[in-house]
């Protein structure tokens, strides 16, 4: 009887142990899972969001001259952002990852958000499972183009305040949203020789709020959806301008000096993704991607005034390239 009694508690401890065993497996394949997302998600958005924070730097100065009390001017911009080539692509290697493989092979290239719509496989084992799915698609676009409204408004002693807002763009694996707000103050009104000569000299300081999503993981498994179907970047940034520009009849030509200092908040989205595992499991771990960046870039302009309306080009440049051109029309 003694004898039977331990070798029945004998197996069940072997059971109990071989279930402690198989959960730990597990949890730490899911662990696995969860950074090897993590790795991809970083060399896949970063580029994107980079690009997002040129893109809401460029053209906020109108003009560096000091505008007249209670002068309105209501704008409409269009942005082109060129997308450089380095910029969208990177390579994997089965090195890379702890759960994933690449199907049938040990290394390739795939697109960043900014990249094309070339795909492969990568495939995993999830506790007997397998797990496959296909590389998210970039938006395949040699550049991307973006509309938005902006008002100015002089204020008293060589003020001016300014407001900027964007539509929700579509873009062909995601959408882009800018707003934000500025304020310039002009220097050369201190100086009577730099007013003589039509020399202007400002300083603006302005807040955007940037949201740029793309379609991510749609992934089916044993356990649910991953519930990564989209992954959305919010970004802050506090950028400063020093302009000078000069005055020649109904031109002006202006250069300045951009520097900007970004937060970036990253969160995925999707089926179940408030409940399944993975889900919630990526975003509590997606801060680790989170960081402060500064950027630098100069920018170059040319407005030409006519009647009660000018026309402005913008080009600024650094790590990256971006075009602007507006229409704007002086109310008073």
């Amino acid at each position: 009887m003694l004898k039977s009694m331990l070798k029945n508690s004998i197996l069940i401890v072997i059971f109990l142990l071989g279930l402690v065993s198989k959960a730990q497996t597990l949890e730490e394949q899911i662990g696995y899972l969860l950074t090897d997302a993590l790795f991809y998600s970083d060399r896949y958005i970063v580029p994107a969001t980079d690009a997002a924070v040129y893109q809401a730097s460029s053209s906020w100065m109108n003009s560096a001259k000091k505008k007249e009390k209670w002068q309105l001017d209501l704008g409409v911009h269009a942005n082109v952002f060129f997308v450089p080539n380095r910029d969208r692509k990177f390579t994997i290697s089965n090195n890379d990852f702890q759960f994933f493989q690449i199907e049938n092979s040990n290394q390739t290239t795939v697109p960043t958000a900014l990249g094309n719509d070339s795909q492969v496989y990568l495939v995993g084992d999830l506790d007997g499972q397998q797990v496959r799915f296909k590389t998210p698609e970039g938006i395949n676009q040699e550049s991307v183009v973006y509309p938005y409204l902006q008002v100015s408004l002089g204020l008293p002693y060589g003020f001016e305040v300014v407001g900027r807002y964007s539509t929700r763009t579509k873009l062909k694996k995601g959408d882009y949203q800018v707003y934000g707000f500025g304020l310039k103050h002009n220097f050369s009104q201190y100086f009577s020789v730099l007013e003589t000569k039509k020399i202007n000299l400002s300083f603006m300081t302005m807040y955007s709020n940037e949201e740029i999503s793309f379609e991510f993981l749609d992934v089916e498994t044993g356990f649910g959806n991953l519930g990564l179907n989209q992954f959305t970047a919010k970004v802050n940034t506090y950028h400063f301008q020093l302009a000078l520009s000069k005055e020649i009849k109904d031109f002006e030509v202006m250069g300045g000096f951009i520097a900007n200092v970004s937060n970036f908040n990253y969160r995925v989205y999707g089926n179940s993704s408030e409940t399944s595992i993975f889900g919630v499991a990526i975003n509590q771990r997606l801060p680790e991607l989170e960081q402060t960046k500064w950027n630098y870039m100069g920018e170059l302009s040319g407005v030409y005034h006519f009647s009660k309306f000018f026309a402005k080009t913008s080009f600024t440049f650094g790590k990256f390239v971006n075009l602007n051109i507006g229409i704007n029309y002086t109310i008073s």
